[in-house]
């Protein structure tokens, strides 16, 4: 764990300037509401609105990014206001966070800006809770709302847009098919409000004044994941990243709490672990946010070993919610999502060679790069999903050793189509015969993968063997090298003995 977030590669320092952006942006809108004579709930409520503006908001282009940033208030402030005028009125009042709940998670099917609007609905209703918001407060935190994203999309628009200069990244849209409970953004919609039901339950039988915390948990464990492996191990991993946040909160947050500087610097290094740590490790990136809200509940005077403790078990409710929702509830099979993902990374490489014969041929518009940054964004997900199985504490060995061959076969695949890519792009580039049979018989070993078991083997017969490459044939070699992985992969994709990459 330790080893992910210290040595993790950072190319470009996208991570880096991910997190310092952060930090000034939210700075800066905790200080505008500050000098506009804001209360600290509203500084605090215009901060997170400032935080999610700049961490949830993940459209493939700026333009878009700016669309979904605007919108935020349209589905923000009037949740907040249905938070606050329901305060008092608790039966009502859960049953509008569970709506909430079920609406965020199935707006997800309209890609990240229904990802990014879902989130921010939640954490503002969230957030009522946390600060206990009651209707006659609404004017002055819709203000610090407003003030606060100004103030973020300033940062990320005005001052340092690092996008502007960065190729748009490949848009990988989720396996969202179907119609009906056949959708997997609605089995989750279904499944979130059964698993936050169960934690607001039994999270007020533990407190009725934190039960938004259970919530909270079930509703994290669901961002980000597809099937129930995945969902599991977020659920272990956030109940971690607390446990071990609350550890650090005794030794910082406690003795720190009553002194404002100190704990506005701990609050701002929390929010640079959160932005810096969240693409790589989550258990990481809870413990940071654990240590923010410890923080908090210090500025606002109620902070104590006891609430610390509280959260442990308010968060176990919650992953456990989670975790029996997605075990009980219309599943989705780490298996069904898992092939899903390769086969699409599969299809991605099929697409890249047919992009690179193309370009020998001497087609002007192939662009096998375009190809290559899809099939990384697709490679990511397929990681993904395969993380149940390859974590340490799976208990089914055999299929872990599977996913681990499959994720390196993978890898392999990536590595010589970036190769590919690279050689063809060259304008020199050999526009020998015998590359567009190559690319023909990798075309045909992806086609034979994605195809029935009997299919496969007729397509591999086919296919014939790839001329040996020798000294000087860059292209022939990524071809021959390329094909050998996919029909390496055969074996634990399409082979007798297979063992199911899922479970």
């Amino acid at each position: 764990m330790l080893k992910r977030v210290f040595v993790a590669p950072d190319p470009g320092r996208l991570r880096l300037r991910f997190a310092t952006r952060g930090v000034l942006g939210i700075s800066l809108a905790v200080a505008l509401c500050g000098l506009a004579g804001h209360s600290l709930v509203a500084a605090i409520t215009g901060g997170l609105a400032a935080l999610l503006a700049l961490f949830t908001v993940t459209d493939a282009t700026v333009r878009g990014q700016a669309v979904t940033t605007v919108l935020l208030p349209a589905v923000g402030l009037p949740v907040l206001g249905l938070a606050a005028a329901l305060h008092d009125i608790p039966v009502a009042r859960d049953l509008a966070f569970l709506a909430v709940v079920g609406a965020g998670v199935y707006a997800r099917r309209w890609g990240p800006r229904g990802h990014s609007l879902g989130v921010f609905a939640f954490m503002t209703f969230f957030a009522a809770q946390f600060l206990h918001t009651v209707p006659d407060q609404l004017p002055e935190l819709y203000a610090a709302v407003l003030l606060s994203l100004a103030a973020a999309s300033l940062v990320r628009f005005g001052l340092w847009c690092y996008e502007r200069r960065l190729p748009v990244p490949a848009a990988v849209a989720a396996p969202t098919g179907g119609s009906g409970l056949a959708r997997i953004t609605t089995r989750q919609a279904v499944q979130a409000t059964v698993g936050a039901g169960f934690a607001l339950a039994i999270g007020q039988v533990l407190s009725d004044q934190r039960w938004y915390w259970a919530v909270g948990a079930t509703w994290w464990v669901f961002v980000n994941t597809t099937s129930r492996g995945e969902t599991t191990v977020r659920g272990f991993r956030r109940f971690l990243g607390t446990v071990l946040g609350i550890v650090l909160g005794f030794v910082v947050a406690v003795p720190l709490h009553d002194q404002p500087v100190a704990a506005a610097v701990v609050v701002a290094l929390s929010v640079f672990g959160i932005f810096y740590t969240a693409a790589v490790s989550y258990t990481w990136m809870m413990l940071a946010v654990t240590v923010m809200a410890s923080m908090l509940y210090g500025l606002l005077g109620v902070l104590d070993p006891a609430l610390l403790a509280l959260r442990v078990g308010e968060t176990a409710v919650g992953a456990l919610g989670a975790v029996l929702a997605v075990l009980l509830v219309l599943p989705v099979t780490t298996h069904s999502v898992t092939d899903a993902w390769v086969e699409r990374a599969l299809r991605c490489v099929h697409a890249c060679t047919a992009e690179a014969a193309a370009r020998l041929a001497g087609s002007p518009t192939a662009d096998p790069g375009r190809r290559v940054a899809e099939l990384e964004s697709i490679l990511g997900r397929v990681r993904l999903s395969l993380a149940p199985l390859v974590h340490p504490f799976s208990p089914m060995r055999a299929r872990m050793g599977r996913a681990r061959h499959v994720l390196a076969l993978l890898d392999d695949c990536a590595r010589e189509v970036r190769g590919l890519a690279s050689v063809v792009a060259d304008p020199e580039a050999s526009h020998d015969a015998r590359l567009a049979a190559a690319c023909w018989r990798v075309e045909t070993a992806v086609e034979a993968l994605t195809d029935t078991p009997a299919g496969a083997q007729r397509r591999q017969a086919e296919a014939g063997v790839l001329p040996q490459a020798v000294e000087g044939e860059p292209v022939l070699a990524h071809l021959h090298a390329l094909e050998r992985a996919l029909l390496e992969l055969a074996v634990p994709l399409r082979g007798s003995d297979r063992v199911a990459v899922g479970a």
